[in-house]
């Protein structure tokens, strides 16, 4: 287990931490599938964004976690590489 790995055990143990964690596990997701989908498609930010239309410092700034695309921007980032956007609600 890697010191990230070790780290963030200790503090899901605080339940108040874990409850923040697990909220923000959606966002976690989508930004993990972009990052995935770019690499997995050799794209560049830059690339991505002639692809998409989106500034590629917007690209970065979502892949980063500094700002909350909308649904049509993750629509426009999954068209870009090739792929189809799904929202799914779970139990």
């Amino acid at each position: 287990m890697n010191d990230f790995n070790k780290h963030l055990a200790r503090r899901l143990e605080n339940p108040e931490f874990a409850a923040e964690w697990e909220h923000q596990r959606p966002e976690r997701e989508y930004i993990k599938a972009i990052i995935a989908a770019r690499m997995e498609q050799n794209l560049t930010q830059e690339e991505l964004a002639r692809k998409t239309g989106i500034r590629q410092s917007n690209i970065s700034r979502i892949e980063n976690g500094n700002c909350s695309p909308t649904i049509a921007t993750l629509q426009q980032i999954a068209e870009g590489v090739g792929k189809t956007l799904h929202i799914e609600f779970k139990s």
